[in-house]
């Protein structure tokens, strides 16, 4: 059961192994784009290319859902990035239903765990294994893998590092479970205290607040690129601002008299914004209807002469 792309290379891995997918449960198709054009989710994608049986509940307490899942026959449920599923579902598998979640458990707890290991500035997290219970993340441990975060790792590229290494963390924990040997640990007992969140992101907490300390925000928009992107107001004069991604960026420490948020540029190779601790320096940017680029890019095609930042 799974959806987005983090969920295709555990299926993929699954596929790969001695295990047998008796059914892939993923999302309705929808429309998107501005055609309104219907798109599969990347699950769906890979069934059909791999002519896997393949159901799209809009409800997961229907009772003809309910009915298809039992006659399946699974042994046992597979849960990635999927929606909370209701007790009649996740009870049904005799060998029980589990998930892979991209934190180390009970750490980020929630729909968002590789955005806010990087926000928070964490040097490691990983991905666990555990049987879904009725609460969100709460279930029993079954196995963990840790991850290191490296200082150039963004949003995107950890999200590879803890795709592939969830894939191999469900087939040994499949292998596990196949052969009655797991041993699961309750998550009260790896750690109750200084436990982080993980909610989900909406645009309010992409606005780049220029008065944080520099590693703050730096870390706010590498936890946020490529997607959903962190962003900052630009305008010039009294024309209306224009929202400005900022997707790459650098932070440099260094003691200045200048005001907060304050813009810095040589208009060829460099815009740096002023904080309170030093300078942001944009690297790779993308203004509203425009296309990503490089600041240097960027500088050879806008003149950045009285431009501000607004409503920060």
């Amino acid at each position: 059961m799974g959806t987005p792309l983090f969920a295709v290379a555990p299926l993929d891995a699954i596929v790969r192994s001695n295990h047998r997918i008796k059914a892939v449960i993923t999302a309705p198709d929808k429309a998107s784009g501005r055609g309104l054009k219907t798109s599969f989710s990347n699950v769906k994608q890979y069934a059909i290319s791999h002519n896997l049986p393949l159901l799209q509940p809009t409800n997961l307490k229907d009772p003809q859902f309910i009915e298809s899942l039992g006659l399946l026959g699974a042994d046992v449920f597979v849960v990635v990035a999927f929606r909370m599923l209701p007790r009649e579902v996740w009870q049904m598998p005799p060998k029980g239903t589990i998930n892979l979640h991209a934190s180390l458990l009970p750490q980020y707890r929630g729909a968002a765990p590789i955005n806010h290991a990087i926000i928070n500035g964490d040097n490691i997290t990983g991905v666990s294994t555990f049987f879904i219970n009725e609460n969100i993340d709460t279930g029993n441990i079954i196995k963990q893998c840790p991850i290191s975060i490296e200082p150039d790792d963004n949003a995107g590229s950890l999200h590879d590092k803890l795709m592939h290494a969830g894939s191999q963390l469900v087939v040994e924990t499949l292998q596990l479970i196949a052969t009655e040997t797991v041993q699961t640990i309750e998550q009260n007992d790896v750690q109750t205290e200084n436990l982080k969140t993980a909610p989900k992101i909406f645009k309010e907490h992409c606005l780049i607040d220029w008065r944080k300390p520099g590693i703050e925000i730096h870390n706010l928009v590498r936890g946020l690129s490529p997607y959903p992107g962190a962003f900052t107001r630009l305008a010039k004069d009294n024309e209306a601002h224009k929202i400005c991604k900022l997707l790459q960026s650098d932070f440099i420490y260094k003691k200045h008299n200048l005001p907060t948020g304050s813009i810095v540029s040589d208009n060829k190779t460099h815009i740096h914004v002023a904080v309170t601790d030093g300078f942001i320096a944009m690297e790779h940017l993308q203004m509203e209807g425009k296309k990503a680029m490089h600041v240097a890019d960027f500088l050879r095609g806008f003149n950045i002469q009285g431009l501000k930042i607004v409503n920060y």
